[in-house]
């Protein structure tokens, strides 16, 4: 077995997790593959040298005959993974070194755990819809995919902008807010839901509309199928709007139309036995959770 390792950064509290986590890989002769600027971190800033057996820094040289690719830290983490390998057909696994973790959902207490299930195939895939980004007549986008979401926002103006949205070719709707969400299923628990759009089960075919700050409050986030084409105008006061995916965004002109889709493919999520997408809104977001009992 193979496995690749990203991360960012960590707290020096986790060192001791870390330590079980590579020592489990080193006793039994798995190989590891190790982000070289995650490393460097390691061993530079916290004083701790990880086992592993090579390196990679990008997608270039990322070795594809890995089997697991293990993300480590928050979901901010996971996402970056996401950008840097561009390789969809290896699961991707998220310990969580952080707080919340949606995608990250694999806590410290249950490491080595998850590790020995992992490597005794006790886990379930899930794939997940990723969308795909075209910018017109303006910018361009060095990795137009996205796991959670494409967002357009207003700039360099306090002023709200319009943004009309076309589906299919059919006008939807010219909203006038701060910005426009289009999420999918797995995005609908992150940007979105934090502007009141409704959380979609990671099967869900959909992608979710919410508009941020929209001035006219009948505009609500609406649910439409992933199979329809989205193309977003914006005009306003300023010259630019930002084009956001994830966690990375880029300045745009006005004259620039945004195209938005699914992308033809899945990444690949592992999920363990025993884990569940309920189950993780009830640990996450506390549901049920009540102080007065």
């Amino acid at each position: 077995m193979k496995v690749a390792v990203f991360g960012s950064s960590v707290d020096p509290g986790f060192i001791p997790v870390l330590q079980k986590f590579f020592h489990f890989f080193k006793s039994r002769k798995i190989r590891v593959d190790l982000y070289k600027p995650f490393y460097l971190f390691l061993t530079n800033d916290l004083g701790y040298t990880p086992y592993c057996t090579g390196f990679f820094h990008s997608h270039t040289d990322f070795d594809t005959a890995t089997d697991f690719i293990f993300s480590v830290g928050g979901d901010g983490t996971f996402l970056k993974s996401v950008q840097c390998i561009q390789n969809y057909e290896i699961p991707i696994v998220g310990v969580n070194s952080g707080r919340l973790g949606f995608l990250a959902d694999i806590s410290q207490e249950e490491v080595i755990g998850a590790l020995t299930n992992i490597a005794g195939n006790k886990f379930h895939v899930i794939e997940r819809t990723m969308i795909q980004v075209e910018l017109s007549g303006g910018s361009a986008l060095d990795y137009n995919y996205a796991l959670n979401e494409a967002t357009v926002l207003k700039s360099d103006t306090s002023s709200m902008i319009s943004i009309k949205a076309y589906i299919n070719g059919e006008i939807l709707n010219n909203f006038w807010a701060d910005g426009l969400i289009i999420a999918t299923p797995t995005g609908s628990t992150a940007y979105s839901l934090s502007v009141g759009g409704p959380i979609l089960t990671p099967g869900s075919e959909n992608f979710v509309i919410t508009p941020i700050a929209p001035h006219n409050l009948t505009v609500r986030p609406i649910v439409v199928p992933d199979d329809n084409e989205l193309v977003l105008k914006v005009t306003g006061r300023g010259t630019h709007f930002l084009a956001s995916l994830d966690s990375r965004s880029v300045s745009v002109e006005f004259s620039t139309s945004v195209k938005v889709k699914k992308a033809a493919s899945r990444l690949k999520t592992i999920v363990l036995d025993g884990h569940s997408f309920y189950g993780t809104l009830r640990n996450k977001l506390l549901w049920g959770i009540d102080k007065r009992n």
